[in-house]
């Protein structure tokens, strides 16, 4: 299933995209929310499947409507750096021998279409295309990989915004670079695991305007997404709600030759994840 949210920001209503790939469908009628507590809910999730099915869920009029982030009530949200083998090779990192954690707190999250604020000072505002995966039941010091992709109960494109002056040249952790508001665009979709055959097979794109900037695989990943879950879950309890954003590949301006296309104001980004969606932002100024 394709899962998301729409309406104006803090009001979503939660909602299901039609196998057309085009109608959406209004599910507040089912559930109350797409959040951890319906990915944890079996029955709920089943609900869903059977309204689908029948064919009677309300149509919303998709024209003028937001769509926001496709996960609601966020618990925590877990970065992984340095993930891919290319993205390492162009920012002259040696490869991580385990993963690279930091955080993003959930208020860093907006709909995939809104705009993203270059904060003030900035000078080196990045982009970087991720694939987000969402939990769906307890991990707690698993013991295989096996056992985090049964965890998963969707994924969704993430775009990890960052400032790098912030991040690398300001003191202290990566965090300062990772949490200004509206650096984390999600969705536009969830889409659930069932439909992803496998995660190390997905391509990521990123634009900004109009060229082609990252072009990659999660077969590119160094810790792939069942391999990421166990390991976190050794150093933390993830919950249903809970979100990793597994690293992004190769084309980062960071990597890329002086001087360096850094983000500004008036810029357009548009991203995707195979068969995951697509997002578009508008920067301004924050």
């Amino acid at each position: 299933m394709k899962l998301l949210r729409v309406g104006t920001a803090g009001s979503e209503r939660p909602a299901l995209l039609d196998g057309d790939g085009v109608t959406v469908r209004d599910l507040s009628g089912v559930v109350d929310d797409i959040d951890g507590l319906l990915l944890a809910d079996a029955a709920g999730l089943e609900r869903i499947r059977e309204a689908a099915r029948a064919g009677t869920l309300p149509v919303l009029d998709a024209a003028g409507l937001r769509v926001g982030p496709p996960l609601g009530r966020i618990g925590k949200i877990v970065c992984i750096g340095l993930n891919y083998h290319d993205h390492a090779r162009e920012t002259a990192a040696p490869i991580p021998e385990e993963p690279i954690l930091f955080f993003k707190a959930p208020d860093t999250v907006v709909g995939p279409y809104d705009t993203v604020l270059v904060p003030r000072g900035s000078e080196k505002t990045d982009w970087e295309v991720e694939l987000a995966v969402v939990i769906g039941r307890t991990a707690r010091y698993l013991d295989s990989a096996e056992e985090g992709l049964a965890c998963v109960a969707g994924y969704a494109t993430s775009h990890d915004v960052s400032e790098r002056e912030f991040q690398i040249e300001r003191g202290g952790t990566w965090d300062k670079g990772k949490n200004c508001e509206t650096f984390n665009p999600l969705g536009p979709w969830l889409v659930t695991a069932d439909e992803v055959a496998d995660p190390q097979e997905l391509e990521l794109r990123l634009w900004v305007n109009g060229e082609l900037k990252q072009d990659g695989r999660t077969g590119e990943q160094i810790f792939g997404v069942g391999e990421v879950v166990r390991y976190v879950s050794q150093f933390m309890t993830l919950y249903p709600g809970d979100v990793i954003n597994t690293g992004t590949p190769a084309g980062v301006a960071m990597g890329q030759p002086e001087p360096k296309p850094y983000l500004r104001a008036g810029d357009v980004v548009e991203l995707e994840v195979g068969g995951l969606g697509r997002q578009r932002q508008e920067l301004k100024g924050a």
